[in-house]
């Protein structure tokens, strides 16, 4: 079976989020499954200059004001399609935003076109290229539903997965003649949300499955709460809707051969734990004090991350004795507010601002803690790397964090079977009262390193998820084929 993916990221080449290690392991983990997996990337200067670029497959000579190529690329054992579109996507810096940290101007030009091209590809115009199924990611590849929908002809399946529905993809209405569709797509049963275009409801309304990143956080849309304007549409198409988790890659993240560690480690032999938590303090500018527990924080500073409500928790983490470190970048307030906290707390609190992947993998191995205080939260990632690195995750009960962390309540302590802490109703009072009860565990080692030998044997790859994610590309090719 043969799956385009089409997706604004792709890690290794361009990240800015979860999204992009999603779309990158995703080709790898579904070989096992029999399914060939080709990504469909935007050809950014990172994409273009990453990749082993191949020969142009098929020319467009005007796509949405320039000419464009698809051509074939190589990421490593990965084979790619790219949208080489310079008049699009040669710019420098973040995918979605300009020099002045505001979106590009033309944005939904440019995502269009990836779509637009998406859906030429499913089609067949490329040679021996004519995928069974199109798995659509985030707002940015929603158009590819609408498309293939109001055009003639047979097509393939479309699976859209959201990854977070606070990214929707808005865009005036005017310019529906310019995308090139036609003015019965705007409507209630298309594309029309709120007298707008809505890339994302092109895909939910218009796909033929729709995922999300947790079974968790399925449930969760459903409501007015963690919907954000969708839950209706997203109630009347439960029937095909479903919550698969997101794995990570094993080979990458893995104590025992992690080259950015300190020191590697395993389950059985946990004390390199402790030559890359002092690595981490000395890295933040924290005193050196192994019997001090180390809270850490590696995530987009931004208020869906409830950062604001750690920086409320701050004198009750300190009041444990404990130490924090934070590595993210985000709202430039949010920001503002880790360097003062830092400042007046030298040697008990210390951020990295920016992002670091190299010390992210080092904070993962070194903290005794890792903070995900998130008021929603899709699948996470985060507390899926502190798992397989033996990091106590302390997780708001929401989304995929509640789906992969096991509560340290006592029923699960006597049975041996917790692998972290969770608190409900992310509020202040809640996170303290969870850092506290953190702070009690750290205090009892046998059972904190029960917790962490658990952490580590949780199944946190891609092997149950790429399984789910074939499942669901057979049915919908036999369903296709019945129709």
């Amino acid at each position: 079976m043969k799956v385009l993916s089409v997706a604004s990221e792709f890690y290794p080449l361009v990240k800015t989020g979860g999204l992009a290690d999603v779309v990158g392991a995703l080709p790898g983990a579904l070989k096992g499954q029999d399914i060939e997996m080709r990504p469909f990337l935007p050809g950014y200067r990172a994409v273009m200059a990453a990749a082993e670029g191949g020969p142009a497959l098929l020319k467009l000579a005007d796509l949405f004001g320039g000419p464009a190529w698809i051509r074939s690329g190589k990421s490593g054992e990965i084979s790619l399609l790219i949208l080489d579109a310079p008049h699009l996507y040669d710019r420098p810096g973040n995918p979605y935003l300009g020099p002045d940290g505001l979106d590009w101007p033309d944005n939904a030009q440019r995502f269009a076109a990836l779509a637009a091209a998406a859906a030429m590809v499913a089609r067949g115009a490329v040679a021996g290229l004519r995928p069974d199924i199109i798995h659509a990611h985030d707002w940015q590849a929603g158009l590819v539903a609408a498309y293939l929908h109001y055009q003639d002809g047979a097509r393939p399946g479309v699976v859209m997965t959201v990854h977070n529905i606070a990214y929707q993809g808005q865009f005036s209405a005017e310019l529906l003649a310019m995308l090139g569709l036609p003015p019965e797509s705007l409507s209630i049963d298309g594309i029309a949300h709120h007298g707008q275009i809505g890339y994302l409801k092109a895909g939910l309304q218009l796909a033929d499955r729709v995922t999300t990143v947790s079974p968790g956080y399925a449930a969760e849309l459903l409501s007015a709460e963690f919907g954000m304007g969708f839950e209706g549409l997203f109630r009347a198409r439960a029937g095909i809707m479903s919550g698969i988790l997101n794995g990570i890659d094993e080979e990458i993240w893995n104590p025992a051969t992690d080259p950015q560690l300190a020191a590697s480690f395993d389950a059985k032999h946990l004390r390199g734990r402790a030559r890359n938590k002092a690595a981490v303090q000395e890295r933040m500018g924290l005193k050196q004090d192994q019997s001090a527990l180390l809270f850490g924080i590696v995530s987009r500073l931004v208020w869906q991350k409830g950062i604001d409500l750690m920086l409320a928790s701050v004198p009750s983490l300190l009041a444990c004795g404990a130490q924090l470190a934070v590595l993210g970048t985000g709202e430039p307030a949010i920001e503002a507010a880790l360097r003062d906290a830092a400042a007046r707390h030298s040697g008990r609190i210390g951020c990295v601002i920016g992002f670091d992947e190299g010390l992210s993998h080092l904070m993962q191995a070194g903290v005794d803690a890792l903070l995900v205080p998130s008021r929603f939260e899709p699948c996470g990632l985060t507390q899926l790397y502190a798992l397989r690195y033996g990091a106590i995750p302390v997780v708001a009960r929401v989304g995929g964090l509640a789906d992969t962390v096991i509560d340290a309540n006592p029923m699960a302590l006597a049975a041996g079977v917790a692998t972290g802490v969770q608190f409900s109703n992310p509020d202040e009072a809640m996170l303290q009262a969870a850092i506290r009860r953190t702070a009690g565990l750290w205090q009892h080692k046998p059972a904190w390193r029960q917790m962490q030998r658990n952490a580590m044997a949780s199944d946190v790859s891609w092997h149950e998820p790429a399984r789910q994610y074939a499942a669901l590309y057979r049915s919908l090719q036999l369903a296709r084929a019945l129709i």
